[in-house]
C-alpha cells in the first residue's frame, strides 16, 4: 500500500502545477485500488463496510466537532437555513451514515452476477455478467454524508471513488474519510480505494473533469444547479447528472383531502432543501373549492411562502404573486408554487412543459388517473399517494444512493451499488471458430 498523499494547505492557493501533481497521483492511485477491489471478495468489501460503520459510530464525537466548525463558518457567511440544514449534522444523521453503510453491507453483492445465459446453435454459450466501472469520482456540495453513501456504495460494488466534498463540508468530510479508510486498512484494502481531494481549491473539479490522465471512468455530480452544469459541461468522460429537482404533487378531483394535506405537507416541508422537496403544487379545478384553501393555509400556516396566481392569492392575502421564472424553479428552500390545472392532462402538460424528469407524484383515490398519471409522466421517479421526499436510495432499499440520475442511459434514478456496475460477456466454447 502507497503512501498516502501529503494534503495541501485548506487556507491557500497551491501553485498549479502542486495541485496538477496531486490530482495525478490521486488518480492513480484509485486506479491501482480499482484493479485489486474489482478481484476483491465479498467477504472482504463487507468486512470493510462494517468497520467503517462502526469507525463513524466511535468517533461521532470528533465528526460532530469538525462539523460544528463548518456549520458556524457557513453562517457567518451569511448561508441560507436550507444551506445550513443540508450541511448539519447531528448525531442521529450520523447515526443514519453508520446504519446506510450497514444496509449496503447486507445487499447482494452485484458484482460477478451473472445476469442472462442463452447458448447459440453452434453450442457456444453465452453470459451476461456484472462487473465494477472502474473509478468513479464524485463531485458534491454541502451535504457530507454523500461521502459515507459514496464510499460505501462505491466499495460495495468494486469501484474506486475520488470524493471531491464542497468547500463547505470540507473538515466534515475529512473527519467522515479517515473513518471509512480506517475501515478499509482493517480489512486489508487499499485506502486508495476512497480517497479524498485533500484541498479546497476550485481548481481541483476541473481536473476531475479532465479525467485525470484516464483514470476516472465516470463523474457524478451532487449539488446546485451551478455545479451540475458545469460538470456537464466540462466533463470529459460520461456523467451521471440530472440538473433540477422541479418536482410536483398533483392533487386529483379524486383525492382524498386528509391525505393530499399529509402528503403535501411532508413532500415539501419535511427537508424542503433535498433533491426530492415538491416545488410545485398542482390542485384539480375540479377539487379546488374544497381542497385549495386548506392546502394553502396549510402550508402558510407551517411557514412555507406560497406563490399562485390570482386565484391563488384570493385563497389567502398571504400568498404572493408567481413569475413565469417560479415554474421551473428548484427552489432547495420552504418555498412552493401552486396552480390549478384543468384535470389530469393538463397537470402532465404543465410537468412536461416546467418538470425536470427527476420525481412526480399524483394524490388520487382514482385507479384509472393513477395509472394514467404514472404511465405519462417521464420522470425517473413517479408515485402514486406518496410523498416525493421519497426519492432516495435508501427508502429504495439500496441502502444509500450516490445521486439520482435522469437521464436515460446506464442508469436512472436513485443510482445504488448494481447502477455502479457495467456487464461484460463470457462466451464459453468447445472449440468453434466461425465459418
Amino acid at each position: 500500500m502507497s503512501a498516502p498523499l501529503k494534503a495541501l494547505d485548506s487556507a491557500s492557493d497551491p501553485a498549479a502545477s502542486d495541485l496538477a501533481r496531486l490530482m495525478t497521483e490521486l488518480g492513480a492511485g484509485a486506479r491501482r485500488a480499482a484493479r485489486m477491489l474489482a478481484l476483491a471478495s465479498s467477504e472482504q468489501k463487507d468486512a470493510a463496510l462494517s468497520a467503517m460503520a462502526q469507525a463513524i459510530r466511535a468517533h461521532a464525537a470528533q465528526i460532530l466537532a469538525a462539523n460544528a466548525e463548518d456549520v458556524t463558518e457557513a453562517k457567518a457567511g451569511g448561508m441560507s437555513s436550507a444551506f445550513v440544514d443540508r450541511l448539519a449534522l447531528t448525531q442521529a444523521r450520523v447515526n443514519a451514515m453508520a446504519d446506510g453503510i450497514d444496509v449496503v453491507r447486507a445487499i447482494p453483492d452485484p458484482v460477478g452476477k451473472v445476469t442472462e445465459t442463452w447458448t447459440r446453435p453452434n453450442g457456444m454459450t453465452i453470459e451476461r455478467v456484472r462487473v465494477p466501472l472502474g473509478v468513479v469520482g464524485v463531485i458534491f456540495e454541502s451535504r457530507p454524508n454523500v461521502a459515507a453513501d459514496a464510499g460505501a456504495l462505491c466499495l460495495k460494488s468494486g469501484n474506486a471513488v475520488i470524493l471531491r466534498g464542497g468547500s463547505d463540508s470540507f473538515r466534515s468530510c475529512r473527519a467522515i474519510h479517515q473513518c471509512l479508510t480506517e475501515g478499509l486498512r482493517k480489512a486489508g484494502l487499499p485506502e486508495e480505494s476512497i480517497a479524498l481531494v485533500p484541498t479546497r481549491d476550485r481548481a481541483a473539479v476541473g481536473l476531475m473533469l479532465g479525467g485525470l490522465d484516464g483514470a476516472i471512468d465516470i463523474i457524478v455530480p451532487r449539488g446546485g444547479k451551478g455545479l451540475v452544469a458545469r460538470v456537464q459541461d466540462e466533463a470529459r468522460v460520461p456523467v451521471f447528472a440530472h440538473l433540477d429537482g422541479v418536482n410536483h404533487v398533483y392533487i386529483d378531483k379524486a383525492a382524498s383531502l386528509d391525505m393530499a394535506k399529509t402528503i403535501v405537507l411532508n413532500a415539501k416541508m419535511r427537508r424542503p432543501g433535498v433533491c426530492g422537496a415538491a416545488e410545485t403544487l398542482l390542485v384539480d379545478k375540479a377539487a379546488a373549492e374544497a381542497q385549495l384553501k386548506p392546502l394553502v393555509t396549510m402550508l402558510l400556516d407551517a411557514g412555507c411562502e406560497v406563490r399562485g396566481g390570482d386565484d391563488i392569492r384570493k385563497v389567502d392575502a398571504r400568498v404572493k404573486p408567481v413569475t413565469e421564472d417560479d415554474w421551473g424553479t428548484e427552489y432547495e428552500d420552504a418555498i412552493i408554487s401552486a396552480k390549478v390545472v384543468n384535470g389530469v392532462d393538463d397537470a402532465l402538460a404543465h410537468i412536461a412543459r416546467y418538470g425536470s424528469h427527476h420525481t412526480d407524484a399524483i394524490v388520487t383515490e382514482d385507479a384509472n388517473v393513477a395509472q394514467k398519471f404514472l404511465n405519462e409522466v417521464d420522470s425517473a421517479i413517479v408515485l402514486h399517494n406518496a410523498s416525493t421526499q421519497f426519492a432516495d436510495g435508501g427508502e429504495f432499499g439500496f441502502g444509500a444512493e450516490i445521486g439520482i440520475a435522469t437521464g436515460k442511459f446506464h442508469a436512472r434514478g436513485p443510482v445504488g451499488a448494481e447502477q455502479l456496475t457495467s456487464f461484460k460477456y463470457r462466451v464459453h466454447g468447445t472449440g468453434q471458430t466461425r465459418p
